[in-house]
């Protein structure tokens, strides 16, 4: 700990502004190396970290174009009819190219059942006086649904709507004005899969499609009201499912009834190649090796932050000659329609074509020189990986850039002790000389008080 003292106090001298220069002359010089030698070091590793951001961007943009399944990727689009949307289609990578007309004839739906005309009179009704089971069954599904003693039709509804165990049977009652009618409707779709409803108490008839003792119930299902199949037509070739999602009709795309057509319309499903994904990762490889680009000019240039830095000229010289290769059969990236601007940023297009036709007209050169084996997708991966990945020279730079900023710490903490020791130092010898000054002071002092007491000794008064 520094001495606390009035150093001065007894000789009259400023003893504390010599003690505070002089540690300001020893410390001040040493701090502003130290803070110059921070900054530096701050300033390098942000220009480290934006380059490893960027080259991570361009590293995934490659990444993505060396994929096998972008280039032969196929993608459906669906023209509706005037009418509305009858179907959606979804194709996965490996679908089937072509044309197709697509009708709906009919929608897959659920079954109905509603309770006869007159057996109630509201939803108030007691149904059953002693406790029983409803079983609800459709297609290979069911439940059983236990119903308490003195269960109104209003109870019953709710009991079916709440069960947990329901598979998907909605019980609703309409109110006629002169009756109440009970609807049962189930969500399972297809021929043959109508809601049966049965029961082990025989006062549930009325309210089951099969009675306790066999035969019909008092819930009736009409004919228009009969769980159907979907169907479709595509290219006039009829397909049937017992829901209105058909899935590899065509190969390789799910296409999902809506609605049923009206006529003789059709909607019109064009699958192809998706060129339009190849382009969009195109623009994003270009955006990431433009902003690379951009930030090495920047931070490397005159007056930056890293002007004449050994690795952002030699990462610009290996960029350059990655994208200035020949690929496949000695064909470059100019040839497919690429070019470089006067400030070395990449463009789609050139004097003699574009990438967009290129992609329409020779996809096959472009898959090859982009994303084939060896291709520039390929070696820019491999490139950025050796700066980014795991002991790439980037993360080994940064990792030096913070050892040295932790050595500025430990030299920051040194001189605070060389200061605090000095300190105590300079205290304690001027301290010293404090005391000394003051000692002859009071002597001469004494001195002088007992000279002017002598016989004779005259003060000067002037």
């Amino acid at each position: 700990m520094p001495l606390v003292s009035s150093t001065g106090a007894r000789s009259g001298l400023d003893l504390e502004g010599i003690i505070n220069a002089t540690l300001e002359a020893e410390r001040v010089p040493k701090k502003n190396r130290l803070d110059q030698q921070e900054g530096r070091l701050q300033v390098e590793l942000s220009a480290v970290g934006e380059m490893r951001s960027v080259l991570s961007k361009l590293q995934d943009a490659a990444e993505k174009l060396t994929e096998g399944s972008l280039f032969s990727a196929m993608k459906g689009s669906v023209t509706q009819p005037e009418s509305g949307d009858v179907v959606t289609v979804e194709s996965s990578e490996n679908a089937s190219a072509g044309n197709f007309d697509i009708a709906v004839t009919q929608l897959a739906k659920g079954s109905r059942a509603v309770s006869a005309d007159g057996a109630f009179a509201s939803a108030d009704d007691e149904v059953n006086t002693t406790a029983g089971a409803l079983t609800f069954g459709a297609g290979e599904q069911s439940f059983t649904l236990n119903i308490e003693a003195g269960s109104s039709l209003e109870d019953i509804r709710n009991a079916v709507n709440s069960s947990e165990d329901n598979f998907g049977v909605t019980a609703d009652i309409i109110n006629t004005g002169t009756e109440a009618k009970l609807v049962f409707r189930s969500s399972v779709t297809g021929a043959g899969n109508d809601l049966t409803v049965t029961n082990d108490n025989a006062e549930f008839d009325t309210i089951s499609t099969q009675a306790n003792a066999g035969g019909a119930g008092g819930m009736t299902i009409a004919a228009n009201d009969q769980a159907t199949d979907a169907i479709i037509e595509i290219d006039g070739i009829q397909a049937t499912n017992d829901t209105n999602t058909f899935t590899d009709v065509i190969q390789g795309s799910t296409i999902t009834a809506v609605k049923e057509t009206e006529g003789t319309e059709t909607a019109q499903l064009s699958i192809s190649r998706d060129d339009a994904g190849v382009k969009k990762s195109i623009d994003t490889f270009v955006k990431a090796y433009n902003d690379t680009i951009s930030l090495l000019s920047e931070i490397g240039g005159e007056d930056s932050m890293l002007q004449g830095d050994a690795t952002v000229r030699s990462l610009k010289n290996q960029m350059n000659n990655v994208l200035t290769s020949t690929f496949g059969d000695e064909q470059t990236l100019f040839d497919l329609g690429f070019g470089l601007d006067k400030e070395g940023l990449l463009q789609q297009e050139n004097p003699i074509t574009n990438v967009s036709d290129v992609l329409k007209n020779n996809p096959a050169a472009l898959q090859s020189v982009m994303g084939g084996e060896n291709g520039l997708a390929s070696r820019m991966d491999t490139l950025m990986n050796g700066y980014v990945g795991a002991g790439g020279s980037l993360q080994m730079r940064r990792d030096s850039i913070n050892d040295s900023l932790d050595r500025v710490s430990d030299s920051r903490e040194a001189l605070a002790r060389r200061m605090e020791s000095m300190e105590e130092t300079l205290r304690s010898k001027y301290q010293a000389l404090d005391s000394l000054i003051g000692q002859l002071r009071d002597r001469g002092d004494y001195v002088s008080s007992q000279l002017s007491n002598l016989p004779g000794f005259t003060r000067d008064n002037d």
